[in-house]
């Protein structure tokens, strides 16, 4: 049973929606930050990266930039530049881009679901990134951006929302620098809200797509607040965060790919032969790339010359959700036994690249048709993408995927909606 609850949102004033929406705060550095807010004073990067307003010298986790994001929180509260609901409300959003349109409902979830599980993670927290977050949602007193979380399809919720975006005009339609499109509809009818917690309450789990940093330290938060509260009684903001949920039949996901460095002093043909030994079937070679189509295939690219390889079914497990998945394959049997890369987290031979450009950001690194890149990776592997049900299998196992699994894209935009507590 799962608590999902309309809140009072403080969002942006009609007028500011456009100049505000931002992309969230770990996918850009501070240097790319100050050059998309460069001009834009009510950037959501003023929020989320508010180091941007310090100078150089002091450090992205100094208390001063905590403090920098709460008093840009309340100057543009001032301003009128943001604005805070005085009912609780959900919002349907709805993101379109690359051809593609999906719809989701933001609101808050419980602290206390995450705790027990009905909120399913899949994900290892690191312990720097969490700490981040905790600090920032103190200071500020405000969830600054949702969680990312998907659902089983559930036919009558998703009618109820089509209805709703059809029969009200969007709040805010902004399309963002990237080129996606964002639009929110306000829903705070009684009755549907009604209908929506019920929704909900009869779903079930909810799992994490993305955002499992921000999860952990906002239940971290909620439970120092909870524990400062004497008379807590479980109904405060500080008991629930932001969220944005998604059927998982709308979500896309990405290619997450892998570049090395070296190949562990092999050749080229060396290594296309102890791929073989390890259980890769390895076709002829190509100039193009060789795209996976489907689960157990690979694209492996030496300095610019591109190989298909096969898994072959017996180095595929059948019967474990997460050493069946084909970043386990890959881990298991070519980067840790032949290239030596057993903690890819921390090994610096390695380097993750994914989303829509990852093809061109390979092609510039190891090398494309035919040629080799820049020098700065020798090989790439390309990995079919991992499936919303593999992942939500993982989960209901209480397992953790491998790091760098997934990459969903687009990313939900920051700025639209904050809470408060």
């Amino acid at each position: 049973m799962a608590v999902f609850r309309p809140f009072c949102a403080v969002r942006p004033a009609k007028e500011h929606a456009g100049a505000m929406v931002s992309p969230p705060y770990d996918v850009v550095d501070r240097a790319g930050a100050a050059r998309m807010a460069e001009g834009n004073p009510y950037s959501f990067l003023h929020i989320c990266r508010s180091e941007i307003d310090l100078p150089e010298e002091v450090g992205a986790y100094e208390e001063a930039v905590y403090e920098k994001a709460r008093e840009n929180i309340e100057r543009f509260l001032e301003q009128g530049v943001l604005i805070q609901e005085e009912r609780p409300a959900y919002y349907v959003y709805r993101q379109e881009a690359y051809g593609r349109a999906r719809t989701g409902l933001a609101g808050c979830v419980s602290v206390d679901d995450y705790k027990s599980g009905v909120i399913k993670r899949h994900e290892v927290t690191l312990a720097e990134k969490e700490e981040d977050r905790v600090r920032h949602f103190q200071v500020c007193s405000c969830h600054t951006e949702p969680v990312f979380l998907a659902y089983h399809s559930h036919a009558p919720l998703e009618e109820l929302l089509k209805g709703w975006t059809e029969t009200h005009e969007p709040e805010y339609d902004v399309t963002d620098a990237a080129g996606v499109r964002h639009l929110l509809w306000p829903v705070d009818l009684p009755e549907i809200k009604e209908k929506i917690e019920a929704y909900f309450t009869a779903m079930g789990n909810l799992y994490i797509a993305d955002g499992h940093h921000r999860c952990a330290s906002a239940a971290r938060v909620g439970q120092a607040r909870r524990e400062l509260a004497a008379d807590s009684n479980g109904g405060e903001e500080f008991n629930y965060f932001m969220a944005v949920c998604f059927p998982e039949d709308q979500l896309d996901i990405w290619d997450y790919s892998r570049m090395v460095k070296d190949l562990a002093g092999m050749t080229e043909q060396e290594f296309l032969e102890a791929l073989r030994q390890a259980g890769f079937e390895a076709g002829p070679s190509q100039a193009e790339p060789c795209v996976p189509q489907k689960r157990h295939e690979f694209g492996l690219n030496l300095g610019g010359t591109w190989y298909p390889l096969i898994a072959r079914e017996a180095i595929c497990p059948q019967d474990d959700p997460v050493k069946g998945l084909d970043v386990s394959i890959l881990q298991d049997r070519v980067l840790g036994p032949l290239l030596g890369i057993t903690d890819p987290r921390r090994d610096k031979r390695i380097a993750f690249v994914g989303g829509k450009d990852s093809l061109a950001r390979i092609g510039k690194a190891v090398g494309e048709n035919g040629k080799p890149g820049d020098g700065s990776m020798a090989a790439a592997i390309l990995l079919y993408p991992v499936s919303m049900s593999e992942i939500m299998a993982v989960a209901d196992r209480g397992a953790v995927m491998p790091p760098k699994s997934t990459w969903f894209e687009p990313k939900l935009g920051s700025g639209l909606f904050l809470h408060r507590f």
